[in-house]
């Protein structure tokens, strides 16, 4: 099945087409997108503004009431021809006051606020598509972020390095692992621990040429970055061979020639004469090649682990010392790459085979026509023949790591009351631990209760209603699995429940949750246009944090507009108040002074009659008359 849309790169075909328009997945997509427009609702703003002027209309309504009765018995004044038009020039007056009190500046202010606030997140690489949804960002209470590009570098890392050390498998220093740092596929870092005697060993050195030679990506250095072409799991071993360094060998002159000095070193030393491509039955890959001034070949392989290790007949230290694959070394070697799979990392076996253990290739020379050799390179069956009886050199842990920024953005996240909801194709053990690395889970719990806080989301839909709004309520939550209409789903749930939830996303079929969203959010660089033109503003970095700072900006102008608000409506309110207040007070205080003058009055004769204080009471009376 093809789609709409899709790139016929060569060759010729016989297509049936099945559907048009509306029915064909674009036309469901596009749909899905009108829906949304339909469930489109007023900003938070707007609504608290709708309800603001209704109290205000009807509390300048009655003061403009009660003014113009106050006044109604100075209709029948002389000055006034008859006493209608006492009526109506008083009516005129409190129509007058109405109008005083409307904040006309309002529209010009709220649009002024907002449009600096722009100005101030593009600076932020936050490009602002419609204007209303700067004030929305400072309600946002969730936010549902997709996990590779926006939470993880989406560049895949070496950061585990395994190698036998001792030739008992039942020692517990039997391996040893060491941690790479880095986050990117910027050469920089280092293997920590691994000194200069270990990287000086034969099996330490056939694991760099290894990572190097069974390899066809390569690292460039472009516009003041590290950019790779090819794969992203070759790329990441290409960068660890920077990494590892060679002994003895200069260091790189400048950063663009650091982006394959040592690789490009290991590879200066041998030839290439074939290529065994990977293929799905035997998950590994591996290239033939000869070290120059050798007469005979040497196969490096890389592959999945469990697929490899089969293959294994020995092992070699990392010293260079090789020994049998007893069962006690299968058995520690599943254990360890069981345990970094779980990190979650994904794992990679490496292997040699030498010289005449090769059989007929070990003389192979590209070009050279030899028809058993050709046959056997020709024929993609014969490959895990070739690829057997090898030698285990290495363990390799690639992830695709957090964002180093994103933890601390998710903390500010908790801390300002917002929720972080992760969206992800991933499976459950691998979503619950980039989970617990960015802090959308406490790195105190462990893995069974991040995975009950990990979802597939046709299973959550499943859950008793309440129980579904509770955890959407109250909790940091991981959706695995998950399908675009489940994120479109998930949404309208979330604004059913009141929340004022962010959503990003980057392809076509995220465009219909993009515009469901309150806030929607497209990545600009893995974005594809139909899921910007969705979205209300676009992310020039694909970076989580600068969401965060987003929404900080958008409390910042939220907050600015309240106090424009405020302080238009208390100018006009104040002219209101101060009418109000003269006609009010000129009866108050007549009405208060009369009575004071009485009861004073009365005081005066009783005290005046039967007490000799009466001098000082005609003093107090007299001034306060």
């Amino acid at each position: 099945m093809v789609f709409a849309g899709t790139v016929v790169a060569n060759g010729r075909g016989l297509v049936l087409v099945t559907s048009t328009g509306a029915a064909t997945q674009m036309g469901k997509i596009q749909q899905g997108v009108q829906e949304a427009k339909q469930d489109e609702q007023k900003t938070p703003l707007a609504m608290k503004l709708d309800a603001f002027s209704d109290k205000l209309t009807l509390a300048i309504g009655g003061i403009c009431v009660a003014v113009w009765a106050i006044n109604l018995p100075k209709i029948y004044s002389p000055v006034f021809a008859a006493p209608w038009r006492g009526a109506l020039y008083y009516l005129k007056v409190a129509v007058a006051l109405g109008v005083a009190a409307i904040p006309e500046g309002l529209p010009a202010v709220i649009t002024l606020c907002l449009s600096l606030g722009t100005r101030r997140m593009a600076e932020r690489n936050v490009i602002v598509r419609k204007l209303p949804s700067v004030e929305t960002l400072g309600c946002t209470t969730v936010i549902c972020s997709d996990k590779t590009g926006t939470l993880t570098t989406n560049q895949m890392t070496v950061v585990s390095l395994v190698v036998a050390k001792q030739r008992d498998a039942a020692q517990d220093s039997s391996l040893r692992e060491y941690t790479v740092d880095g986050t990117s596929y910027a050469p920089e870092g280092r293997v920590l621990g691994l000194d200069a005697t270990t990287l000086k060993g034969r099996g330490m050195q056939q694991l760099a040429a290894t990572c190097a030679l069974c390899n066809d990506a390569e690292i460039a250095f472009a516009d003041g970055q590290y950019t790779r072409v090819g794969e992203p799991t070759e790329a990441a071993l290409k960068v660890l061979v920077e990494k590892m360094g060679v002994p003895g060998a200069a260091p790189p002159a400048n950063r663009a020639a650091a982006a394959s000095h040592y690789g490009g070193l290991l590879s200066a030393g041998y030839t290439r004469q074939a290529t065994l491509e990977f293929s799905r039955g035997r998950k590994s890959m591996s290239v033939l090649c000869r070290p120059m001034g050798a007469r005979l070949n040497s196969l490096f392989v890389k592959g999945a682990p469990e697929t490899v290790l089969p293959r294994c007949s020995s092992i070699r230290l990392a010293d260079g010392t090789t020994v049998p694959m007893t069962e006690a070394w299968r058995r520690r070697l599943r254990l360890q790459f069981e345990n970094m799979a779980k990190r979650p990392l994904r794992c990679l076996a490496l292997a040699v085979k030498e010289g005449k253990q090769l059989g007929p290739l070990a003389t192979y020379t590209e070009g050279e026509p030899r028809p058993l050799q050709t046959r056997i390179l020709s024929d993609p069956a014969r490959f895990a023949v070739v690829e057997s009886g090898l030698t285990f050199v290495g363990l390799v842990g690639i992830k695709d790591p957090a964002r180093p920024e994103v933890a601390e953005a998710i903390g500010r996240c908790r801390a300002a009351g917002i929720r972080v909801v992760m969206i992800t194709g991933d499976s459950a053990q691998t979503a619950g631990a980039i989970a617990r690395d960015v802090g959308i889970f406490d790195k105190s719990i462990g893995e069974e209760e991040a995975l009950s806080k990990t979802f597939v989301p046709s299973d959550f839909f499943e859950v008793e209603q309440a129980q579904q709004d509770l955890l959407l309520k109250t909790s940091n939550l991981v959706f695995c699995r998950a399908e675009p209409m489940d994120k479109q789903k998930l949404l309208k749930q979330l604004q059913r429940l009141g929340e004022v939830a962010a959503m990003t996303g980057d392809g076509v079929n995220d465009a219909p949750a993009l515009q469901q969203a309150s806030i929607g959010i497209a990545m600009g660089i893995a974005g594809t246009e139909v899921a910007k033109q969705a979205a209300d503003m676009v992310l020039a970095d694909d970076n989580f944090a600068t969401i965060v700072a987003a929404v900080e900006e958008g409390r910042a102008i939220y907050a600015n507009m309240k106090s424009f608000i405020n302080f238009l409506i208390t100018c006009n309110i104040g002219e209101v108040i101060y009418i109000s207040y003269i006609y009010l007070f000129i009866y108050i205080y007549i009405y208060i002074y009369i009575y004071i003058y009485i009861y004073i009055y009365y005081i005066y004769i009783y005290i005046y009659k039967y007490t000799y204080l009466h001098i000082y009471i005609d003093i107090y009376v007299y001034i306060y008359i």
